[in-house]
């Protein structure tokens, strides 16, 4: 496998695209059900080739990832030749928690009372070994989250373009 076997419940999200998948590899309803009971080895591999073909085209699609620590927000623009961070780091002491904020605008609040610093930072590089999709995937294994509109990435870059 290039990726991960889905789990079970990962499966369940994804029933009627699998079923899509049966029925592109000429595998009817009945016929699975056969195989389940019948054929182990053919339900791994067709389970794994499944999940390859999903995690591919998504990681193929994929423009933005995120990923929040406490003191830190990282946030990628994932290009097709290179990946673009910028990010957003809490400067000097802080009881602040970006992990517990579902936005940037506690922090912004804290800021503008002066009971915090932020800097934002920028920073690029290309992919490892050219592979994209492979150094997508690991991302997401560590932590980071796809965001689908790309809205704190664009605004972090806007403060830099703005200084």
């Amino acid at each position: 496998m290039k990726y991960r076997r889905f789990t079970p419940n990962e499966l369940r999200t994804l029933e009627p695209e699998f079923v899509r998948f049966l029925a592109l590899n000429g595998i009817p309803a009945d016929e699975w059900i056969r195989i389940k009971t019948t054929d182990d080895q053919k339900v791994e591999e067709l389970i794994e080739q499944f999940s390859d073909a999903i995690f591919e085209r998504t990681l193929q699609e994929l423009e933005y990832l995120e990923f929040h620590a406490p003191k830190d927000i990282k946030t990628f623009h994932c290009q097709k030749e290179k990946i673009v961070l910028v990010g957003l780091i809490l400067d000097g002491e802080s009881e602040f928690d970006f992990t517990t904020h579902n936005s940037l605008e506690p922090a912004l609040q804290k800021m503008h009372k002066g009971e915090i610093q932020l800097k934002v930072y920028t920073a690029e590089k290309g992919y490892r070994n050219g592979d994209r999709e492979a150094e997508l995937f690991r991302m997401i294994e560590n932590g980071a989250s796809i965001s689908k509109d790309g809205n704190l990435y664009k605004a972090l870059a806007l403060q830099i373009d703005n200084n």
